[in-house]
């Protein structure tokens, strides 16, 4: 298993190239999941778990590793199917989300595949909202599901989405700026629009790269000046079709679109890499999800961009 996971940390190479590698595995039966390999830190043999009193129902308990107390979710749970077996032969999967680390209890791991990202696509419309798939992608004539694990994570470990009061600028909504959301989760969506909404700042949004891409596009040909119209545009990484670094990437070689500020928002916050946001031409990176830090960088944006705007001609 080490040998699967071998110089993980340095995969990040395929940032910026629409590519990425997902991990494979099962949690009942023979449908095989995957998660990207940028989150994942490594996979172990299932060890003890302590039991946690009183914890969440799809905690299986906390593992001991190297000094770290790491809680173990059984994924198969928190997706509404049975639960992994408990017989000491399944894996946890040790990943790092939203700036939190905490295992995965699966029953099998397969491999890894490397992909583009214009192989993985959303959903199916039929999935319907209480879905747990946030992309889908097809191997070996099989649906490959691509686990929505924000979806996951906000259900289990919660945490707060609204901005404290102290920080609000009451002055945004004179602004009258705009903002464009680009990101693939439903639960990504609108935990960014509660701080917009918070913050008074009206917003467009968009499920992928290419429909951010089409968005801006049909902008340009109603003759908007987007580097006045757009504030800026907040980007996951994780996109299916185009990701959140092509999609800065082909701004920037648009003259339309190469003024506009882009930030990077992702949970992939234990592998990120600067040079690689610089590279592609994004503004700034911040890793999900604190309300508060967002709103900072928001307003921070929305300051900067009225200045520059305000006396233009």
């Amino acid at each position: 298993m080490s040998g699967l996971l071998h110089e993980v940390d340095q995969r990040t190479k395929l940032a910026g190239h629409n590519r990425l590698e997902l991990l494979l595995f099962k949690l009942w039966g023979n449908q095989r999941f995957g998660i990207n390999v940028f989150k994942v830190q490594e996979v172990i043999q299932c060890p003890p778990l302590t039991q946690l009193p009183k914890a969440h129902p799809v905690i299986c308990g906390v593992a001991h590793l190297r000094g770290k107390t790491i809680p173990v979710i059984d994924l198969s749970m928190a997706i509404g199917v049975r639960p992994v077996p408990r017989d000491g032969k399944g894996y946890v999967i040790i990943t790092e989300y939203n700036r939190s680390i905490q295992g995965f209890l699966v029953s099998a791991v397969d491999r890894i595949i490397n992909m583009g990202w214009e192989q993985i696509q959303p959903p199916p419309k039929g999935a319907g909202k209480e879905s747990y798939m946030t992309a889908v992608t097809q191997l070996d004539r099989e649906l490959i599901e691509v686990v929505d694990v924000e979806k996951v994570m906000k259900e289990v470990i919660g945490g707060s989405e609204y901005v404290s009061a102290g920080i609000i600028d009451p002055h945004n909504e004179e602004f009258g700026q705009h903002v464009l959301i680009v990101d693939d989760s439903s639960v990504a969506r609108n935990q960014i629009k509660r701080v917009l909404d918070q913050l008074h700042v009206e917003y467009t949004t968009a499920k992928d790269g290419q429909e951010a891409l089409e968005v801006l596009e049909a902008w340009v040909k109603e003759g908007r000046d987007l580097p006045r119209f757009l504030a800026l545009v907040i980007s996951d990484l994780e996109m299916p079709r185009v990701d959140g670094y092509t999609l800065t990437a082909r701004m920037r070689q648009v003259p339309a679109m190469q003024a506009v500020y882009v930030l990077l928002h992702s949970s992939l916050s234990g592998v990120f890499n600067q040079s690689m946001v610089e590279k592609v031409g994004a503004n700034q990176f911040l890793a999900k999800y604190v309300p508060d830090d967002l709103a900072r960088l928001v307003q921070q944006r929305l300051r900067e961009h009225h200045a520059l705007y305000a006396s233009a001609p």
